[in-house]
């Protein structure tokens, strides 16, 4: 018998073994490798058996594949007229491509540690710079740190290395950095891993909530992968609520997707702080 963890593996690691390797190296932040699928799609892995990173349909910037892509467009539904972006884990660029596409004013800032990413991202899944949206190679809780103080209307907290997210972006010190450099009026949406296969997943939500005046989790049923919408401010917002905004907001944007319909399938609003979880500190 296989444990979740265990099936998940087999499964990404059957599937890359199907694909065709367009490009694999190894550098100082580990593999890198890029597969083209049988149906047109191509992915990004940190490992050969590892999750898939970002799925690209090339030339398509409106086609957002994964679940929890797809999902982490809610933020969107929080912030009126969003006019600049951060998203912290470049991947293959499916989410800035995505932004640029249906926010075509939209300052967006994609940061990246991995030189070797943000290449293959230019090379192999279509992402293009232009004068309002900038690849950066940096270390994205220094990039963060630096920021102006409310400096981004949304920010796309999507790093990861080949099995969880780096322990220096679940801290409570980046958090208050995150906060600092997001409007107002601003949203921070963070991809996690859910408590299946995140055994700090209950200290990253207690951290979360330490540092932001309301947050809520959305789980989109896609491989595990739980999203942290984190407000600075309280609006006392309903699974109904967000719900419905999200897929108003999928409407006028025309959106091929309803993100309203993962809030639909799972959320939780996090009320009082659970005293026997731990703050994660520097």
């Amino acid at each position: 018998m296989f444990g979740l963890a265990g099936l998940l593996s087999l499964a990404l690691a059957s599937g890359c073994n199907a694909q065709s390797v367009l490009h694999e190296s190894n550098g100082p932040y580990g593999e890198v490798i890029v597969t083209q699928e049988r149906d047109g799609l191509r992915t990004l892995r940190f490992e050969r058996s590892g999750a898939r990173q970002t799925v690209v349909k090339p030339g398509d910037p409106a086609h957002l594949e994964l679940a929890y892509a797809r999902s982490m467009t809610t933020g969107l539904a929080l912030v009126d007229a969003p006019a600049r972006s951060l998203v912290v884990g470049l991947g293959g660029g499916s989410l800035p491509m995505f932004l640029r596409h249906y926010y075509p004013a939209m300052r967006i800032d994609a940061v990246d540690i991995n030189p070797q990413v943000v290449d293959v991202a230019r090379r192999y899944f279509d992402f293009r710079e232009d004068a309002l949206l900038r690849g950066i190679v940096a270390d994205g809780r220094r990039f963060i740190e630096e920021a102006i103080p409310g400096s981004y209307d949304l920010i796309l907290l999507d790093a990861f290395g080949a099995n969880s997210v780096p322990k220096a972006l679940t801290t409570q010190e980046f958090l208050q950095a995150v906060r600092r450099a997001l409007a107002p009026g601003g949203v921070v949406v963070g991809n996690v891993w859910g408590r299946g296969l995140n055994p700090i997943y209950d200290d990253m939500l207690r951290t979360y909530q330490e540092v932001f005046d309301e947050t809520v989790v959305v789980s989109p049923g896609d491989y595990g992968n739980n999203l942290v919408i984190a407000l600075p401010r309280a609006i006392g917002l309903t699974q109904a609520t967000l719900a419905a905004r999200a897929h108003a907001l999928a409407a006028e944007r025309g959106f091929r997707f309803d993100p309203g319909a993962a809030v639909k399938a799972g959320f939780v609003s996090l009320g009082e702080r659970n005293p026997a979880r731990r703050v994660l500190r520097d």
